[in-house]
């Protein structure tokens, strides 16, 4: 508290001493504490009259009259014009006027001073007494007569405007990385959250994010998205100009052939990018060894220095196709010179394809062992059913061509052709049991052997049945025992037989089934107009649907077991024709003919005796012929 006791008299007693101790306290209650006294109350303005205590006007006292040489409110205004106004939930500026390792203090010219976490200041690592600073008035005096000020929200208010401004003039902002994300970094950029892709924050592959953690850099707000709210910032878009720069001075450089030393800068799956010195050159799997590969981690590591060959480059596209094999001898150059087509050579397989697998017979020399090259057998298989990566194994060099570079192998020459002597172990007319291994509409494909197949023609599949497909018959991978029928060595073909391993039935058929025989059949099935009839001994025979009508009308059905009668039998095509309907149609006429014949009989002995009795009638006798007659004649019109 200011003391003012020399502006006023001391009193001869101890009454006037205690008056004058409550005009003082009464006249600076309104002053604020730790404020200049010059800047509150000018000196001109309290009165300097002394007056004794028992004419002191106590009534003006309290009135607050004669107590200062102007009015009171006059002196208000002027110490109110020495403080700021400060609404609440506003933004002003403040300058800092202290700060220590956990708080900052901000003056905005209120009677008190706001007090902020140093927290809210981490993007800004410079910040030093003396620095405007936006605050965010967040309570003008708390419960303890603080001001609570906050800078974190005042640059959320005013952030997006800031964000806006600074993309649209392109200019570098200061952010603070907070933490790691998926795929980037979050950074505080104005107060908002920023995304930073990983590939953003360097030129280089960024292999630990965790280093820039809490870090203050520079970047580029690249985009905004204003309907979520996103912002992405960029750290690389500051460096890229100059090492455009950069890079086209190198690449003017260039020369194909050039030999440059470089840094594994990053590994793919597909190659490795080669830092030259402020310019990426891409070394293809393929143009890391003569040899194959599967991945380039077999030949390179990450920051390992080494000579890359220049292959091509693109000025427009600022692309460089660099190479590391080149650098070493073709292996076809060492390939041994003695090497022939017929010899036998040792390989690893390398690579497998279903047309065939190619094999490694010494380091970047590989020769192509097709599925054809793989087994005698011709049916379609893939050469994982043959070979396995990683596998040795031996070959016989069918062709060689050392100037393209290219060579073609064998491992079924290794074993013995088993057509070479096909005619000696399979002649014609022996029997042998084969394994079915495909169908086609015309017949079954089997195997003899390893190597060797053979077909047997659907139509030597049986004697009786009429197979349309050999599916009806058996089935893949079922045993079939067959006949060599024909044996074409040249063309390696087999015809082979299966119902050849029984006599033709059809001979003893030829004379059970004569043309006009009746036999009981079974309708197995009717199409086309046509319908199958299974007939004793196995074998079949057809019938159309008008031969199908029996004796009440209807046309038989499937699984009906009849009479048929056989209308023809032709041996050589195996076909019999048979009828239902003939079997009573013949049997009704033939029972007519003989009522037929049994009449005119009669009818002849009537005449007969007529003429005997003839010679020995009367005249009597007339009229009874008459009645005869007309009766023979009434017949005669009746048939």
């Amino acid at each position: 508290m200011v003391k003012i006791t020399d502006d006023i008299n001391l009193h001869e007693n101890e009454e006037d001493a205690v008056i004058a101790r409550q005009a003082e306290e009464a006249e600076v209650e309104t002053i604020v504490e730790d404020t200049p006294i010059e800047t509150v109350v000018p000196k001109q303005r309290i009165s300097n009259a002394s007056v004794p205590v028992n004419e002191f006007d106590w009534d003006a006292f309290e009135q607050e009259k004669g107590v200062y040489d102007i009015d009171k409110t006059t002196i208000e205004s002027d110490y109110n014009q020495t403080l700021s106004k400060v609404v609440e939930n506003d933004v002003v500026e403040g300058t800092v006027v202290a700060m220590n390792k956990r708080e900052v203090i901000v003056n905005i010219g209120y009677k008190s001073e706001g007090v902020i976490n140093i927290n809210e200041f981490r993007y800004n690592p410079e910040l030093a007494v003396g620095d405007k600073v936006e605050v965010y008035v967040e309570n003008a005096e708390d419960k303890r007569g603080q001001l609570l000020l906050s800078h974190k929200k005042a640059r959320a208010i005013q952030s997006w405007g800031r964000v806006n401004e600074a993309l649209e003039k392109d200019e570098i902002v200061k952010g603070y990385i907070k933490c790691r994300t998926k795929g980037g970094m979050i950074v505080d950029v104005f107060g908002i959250e920023a995304f930073l892709p990983g590939s953003q924050i360097d030129v280089k592959p960024i292999r630990d994010y965790d280093l820039f953690v809490n870090k203050t850099m520079e970047f580029k707000i690249v985009k905004i998205n204003h309907e979520y709210r996103n912002v992405v910032v960029s750290h690389k878009a500051l460096i890229e100009a100059e090492l455009e720069a950069q890079k086209a001075e190198i690449i003017s450089k260039l020369e194909k052939g050039q030999v440059l030393e470089g840094t594994v800068k990053n590994i793919t799956t597909y190659g490795v990018f080669i830092d030259l010195g402020g310019v990426d050159g891409l070394i293809h799997i393929t143009d890391l060894s003569w040899g194959r590969i599967s991945h380039p981690e077999e030949i390179v590591q990450l920051d390992q220095k080494l000579n890359v060959v220049i292959l091509d480059f693109d000025d427009a596209k600022k692309r460089i196709a660099l190479g590391l094999k080149q650098l070493t001898p073709h292996p076809w150059d060492a390939l041994d010179s003695n090497l022939n087509v017929g010899d036998k050579v040792k390989g690893r397989v390398v690579v497998i394809a279903d047309y065939g697998a190619f094999v490694e017979v010494q380091p970047g020399v590989e020769g192509l062992i097709h599925v054809s090259e793989m087994s005698w057998s011709q049916h379609l298989r893939s050469a994982q059913d043959f070979l396995k990566v990683n596998e040795e194994v031996d070959a016989v060099i069918l062709t060689l061509d050392r100037e393209e570079r290219k060579m073609s192998l064998g491992i079924k020459q290794l074993k013995p052709d088993p057509w070479a002597t096909i005619s000696e172990r399979y002649p014609v007319g022996s029997r042998h049991h084969a394994k079915v291994r495909n169908f086609t509409n015309f017949g079954v494909f089997v195997e003899m052997e390893e190597g060797v197949d053979g077909l047997v023609h659907i139509s030597d599949l049986s004697w009786t049945k009429k197979i349309k497909h050999p599916a009806e018959f058996t089935a893949i991978g079922s045993p079939l025992e067959v006949v060599v029928l024909e044996v074409d060595p040249d063309n390696r073909r087999l015809s082979l037989g299966h119902k050849q391993l029984e006599e033709n039935p059809w001979d003893v058929f030829e004379t059970v089934f004569t043309t006009g025989s009746v036999h009981e059949g079974t309708i197995l099935s009717i199409a086309d107009k046509h319908a199958v009839v299974a007939l004793p001994y196995g074998v079949e025979g057809a019938a159309s649907a008008k031969q199908l009508v029996k004796e009440d009308g209807t046309t038989a059905k499937v699984d009906e077991r009849l009479s048929f009668k056989v209308l023809e039998f032709n041996k050589n095509s195996k076909r019999i024709a048979l009828s239902h309907t003939r079997t009573f149609e013949e049997a009704k006429k033939g029972a007519e003919e003989k009522e037929k014949s049994s009449d005119a009989e009669n009818t002849q002995k009537a005449v007969r005796k007529l003429k005997a009795n003839l010679e020995k009638t009367t005249f009597g006798d007339i009229s009874e012929l008459a009645a005869l007659k007309d009766e023979l004649d009434s017949e005669s019109h009746k048939e």
